[in-house]
């Protein structure tokens, strides 16, 4: 790949984004690329846990206004939303689709879908430089599931609705006020930050992590039954895992379980 660089910390897979040169603004080629890496993470039994972050001075400063609005891959994209049902844009889904947990590493300018990106990931940690903004209003456009679907979940429909309409442009320690991020840290110790988060998290049993995740996922929509039933039938399965039974040997050993994803 030529725009996403995977590397491997035991079972955590650090993610990043590599345009630098260009604040790593999305065109068509890295779209397809970050949707490529998300999909076979998901499907890759030895990545427990998805660090997300960018190159250089930004995290990520949206759509390559260049390329995709004013230049050569503009008609691709025109042509992409005229379908007769569109689809959500694949990178997202296949982001908002993997099972295993993605903290976004937010080392700068977060802004576009740039935002929407960060907005994607379970949890977000943000370096003091960090800044983010739903710029989509300013380009005459609306903004992708990030801004319009887990914006509101997280901050509120009011705040969001702020952001949206305005495309301001928010400090890290206001995005943390209004819980759009979890931390935010000294710009040198993001990425430790991160990758210590990451390691506790890949620490824990795979199997049951994916239904932790997936129940995340439905308590957004389901109803108190509903998730009942998610939880019943996700416990029958998972009472009978060698990780959950090597969860409870551990605990009366007294020692640190070895879970291996069975």
């Amino acid at each position: 790949m030529d725009h996403i660089v995977v590397e491997r910390d035991g079972r955590v897979a650090v993610v990043t984004l590599n345009r630098p040169e260009v604040m790593n603004a999305l065109n068509r080629q890295m779209y397809a690329e970050l949707e490529q890496t998300f999909r076979e993470l998901h499907r890759d039994p030895d990545a427990w846990c998805i660090v997300l972050t960018g190159a250089g001075r930004a995290f990520c400063s949206g759509d390559d206004v260049k390329q995709i609005m004013l230049g050569e891959q503009r008609e691709e994209t025109v042509t992409r939303l005229r379908e007769v049902k569109p689809r959500p844009t694949p990178a997202a889904a296949a982001i908002l689709e993997c099972d295993k947990p993605v903290i976004a590493a937010v080392n700068g300018p977060a802004v576009g879908w740039g935002m929407d990106l960060a907005l994607f990931a379970d949890i977000r940690i943000a370096s003091e430089q960090a800044k983010f903004g739903e710029l989509f209003i300013k380009r005459g456009l609306v903004a992708d599931l990030g801004g319009l679907w887990r914006l509101p979940q997280l901050v509120g429909p009011s705040k969001a609705a702020e952001l949206l309409f305005t495309g301001d442009v928010i400090s890290a320690q206001e995005a943390l006020a209004i819980g759009l991020v979890s931390r935010v840290v000294p710009h040198e110790e993001l990425l430790p930050a991160a990758m210590g988060l990451a390691r506790r998290i890949a620490a824990n049993p795979p199997i049951a992590m994916r239904y932790m995740k997936e129940g995340l996922r439905r308590s957004r929509h389901a109803t108190m039954d509903e998730m009942g039933e998610f939880i019943g039938n996700a416990l029958a399965y998972l009472f009978t895992t060698e990780d959950h039974r090597e969860g409870a040997l551990s605990f009366v050993e007294r020692r640190e379980p070895v879970f291996k994803g069975r």
